[in-house]
């Protein structure tokens, strides 16, 4: 199942650059004559060409090209999630982190912060994907803030630029 989460505003640059270089690996596959992705359903059909478009290519594609198992054709499919796992896995060993990381963290470590920044638990329900609020529940237990953690509503709102009326003497 897909999830939607908010992309956030300091990845948009940085995900730009990365875009660029991966159109320019497809440019130059497309030269090579490779360049091509295996298209979903009968689209290869209907879209004969569509193969070799980028809006159709991976955000992040494998390093190299492989023959592809069905069609026997040589292309670059996505980065395999094992390699995502390993470098995260790597990541949390170099931080000194003993205890075991998968990146089922990942939906955790987006959770949490959310609640304890007061998103409501329907909004965090929906982008984690939970058919049950009771599952998203789980996450209560970790921001442990209590009644006396409650923000009141007006913390939140920005402060009121007007000046102070003057002082009255009495």
């Amino acid at each position: 199942m897909d999830r939607v989460v908010p992309l956030p505003e300091t990845l948009v640059q940085p995900l730009l650059a990365h875009l660029s270089r991966v159109c320019e690996e497809h440019n130059a596959d497309l030269a090579a004559r490779f360049g091509t992705v295996q298209l979903p359903f009968a689209l290869a059909r209907k879209y004969p060409q569509a193969d070799r478009e980028w809006g159709w290519q991976y955000v992040f594609p494998a390093a190299t090209r492989s023959r592809d198992p069905q069609s026997g054709e040589i292309r670059r499919h996505h980065v395999h999630e094992q390699n995502i796992q390993r470098a995260l896995r790597k990541a949390a060993r170099d931080a000194g982190v003993v205890k075991r990381v998968s990146t089922h963290v990942l939906r955790h470590n987006f959770a949490t912060p959310l609640l304890e920044d007061g998103c409501d638990l329907r909004t965090i329900q929906e982008l984690l994907g939970h058919k049950d609020v009771s599952t998203t529940m789980i996450y209560t237990h970790v921001v442990r803030r209590g009644a006396h953690g409650v923000r009141s509503p007006l913390d939140g709102l920005p402060p009121d630029p007007s000046p102070a009326p003057p002082a009255r003497r009495v």
